[in-house]
């Protein structure tokens, strides 16, 4: 079977403040909201929609394709894509952008703030299936907001 995932590929930024985000932003001050956490723990991860289905697919052994818009700053993951075996044909570079990123701070209650730029992901629109020959199942993913 010849799988194609649309969907976004992106890198996450996961950072853990070691406190409690109620003992630092005050209700009776919310309308004036400026803060800053020290997060001494943080990595980066792959992912995305599309990114994650695949590497799941690929753990029960599916090799799928993948179609994705991604920026200048793609070539880690594209490595690790090509490492595990992944078709990346479907896969098209906009020049001039980042990689769709999200940055998630958890506190010690798991509570998150995430701020997300979808970056090359917003032109997802302007990609099409054709670049993927012989696809026989399409599984269509979370992507650029004009591109679902």
């Amino acid at each position: 079977m010849s799988i194609l995932l649309c969907g976004s590929l992106a890198y996450d930024t996961i950072m853990v403040f070691p406190d409690h985000f109620k003992n630092h932003i005050l209700p009776d001050r919310i309308h004036q909201l400026s803060v800053a956490f020290l997060v001494p723990e943080m990595r980066r991860e792959f992912g995305g929609t599309a990114g994650n289905i695949a590497y799941n697919l690929h753990l029960l052994g599916e090799i799928p394709s993948i179609l994705a818009t991604v920026g200048e700053d793609f070539l880690p993951y594209q490595t690790r894509l090509e490492r595990l075996g992944f078709d990346l044909r479907g896969v098209r570079l906009i020049p001039g952008s980042y990689t769709a990123q999200a940055f998630i701070t958890t506190d010690l209650d798991d509570n998150q703030i995430t701020a997300f730029h979808p970056g090359a992901m917003s032109a997802s629109h302007t990609h099409t299936i054709d670049t993927v020959p012989g696809i026989t199942m399409g599984v269509i993913s979370p992507d650029g907001r004009e591109g679902m």
